[in-house]
């Protein structure tokens, strides 16, 4: 995979060149950009796989420059190298398929690599559409980890779980903890959750049985939790049945 480097900063260019240039599988494409415009003028003559491209840059930002690559029929895939990280969800919006935090440490260098490169075009597509409808909801979740900030696809998502301030989210990498309402999560994509209980959403398309416990209570198991089921409230349970009887 070809790998352009975007950085307004030689040394931070340099130092990021060294981390793609020890994992296997990746070349760093010659020369590097300073700017937007230079950028945009290299990915046209080099055509890199991905872009791993900073945001505060004199002239055009790096925002900016994902904004217009969104324009194309064929964009590369984008990595954010920013040591700023409150700009993650305009980069998202601008179908960022990654988002690191310098200083870059190599292992999530690496995973963002990963990531960017299986299907770029398709993961890159999924997140352009969205943002061309007004108030369409995402395809992609955020969530800050040790990692940095991940984007995870909506089609990999399980349940959310609410616990005081914070939403567990569960997918199929893992879990990750999200700082949104799970009503505003609710709100969004409810065409593709239901309620089981005041604190729990789950994915309809993952809904496996509703099944009941020799006390009585009412559970739920779904596609991907390896057998682990969650508890339906005794309000919740007519609901999900007259779901389960649409599916």
């Amino acid at each position: 995979m070809n790998v352009l480097i975007v950085d307004d900063e030689p040394l931070a260019r340099d130092r990021l060149g060294r981390l793609v240039g020890e994992l296997d599988g990746y070349r760093v494409l010659e020369p590097s950009a300073g700017n937007g415009e230079e950028a945009l003028h290299l990915i046209d003559n080099l055509k890199p796989d991905i872009v791993l491209l900073d945001i505060r840059m004199p002239g055009l930002d790096g925002l900016q420059v994902a904004a217009r690559l969104c324009e194309r029929d064929a964009p590369p895939a984008v990595v954010f190298c920013t040591a700023h990280d409150e700009f993650a969800l305009q980069a998202f919006q601008v179908s960022a398929v990654g988002y690191l935090v310098k200083p870059v440490r190599s292992e999530n260098l690496a995973e963002a690599l990963r990531k960017a490169e299986r299907p770029n075009r398709v993961q890159l597509a999924a997140l352009t559409k969205p943002s061309a409808q007004e108030g369409a909801p995402r395809s992609h979740i955020s969530a800050r980890t040790r990692k940095g900030i991940e984007l995870i696809p909506l089609e990999q998502v399980i349940y959310f779980i609410a616990d005081h301030k914070y939403v567990t989210m569960r997918h199929e990498g893992g879990e990750v903890l999200l700082d949104e309402p799970l009503k505003a999560l609710e709100d969004e994509f409810g065409d593709r959750l239901v309620r089981i209980h005041r604190n729990s959403l789950v994915v309809r398309d993952r809904i496996e049985r509703l099944q009941r416990t020799s006390l009585g209570h009412f559970q739920i198991h779904l596609k991907g939790m390896g057998g682990e089921a969650l508890t339906v409230s005794r309000r919740h349970v007519a609901g999900v049945r007259k779901l389960m009887q649409q599916l």
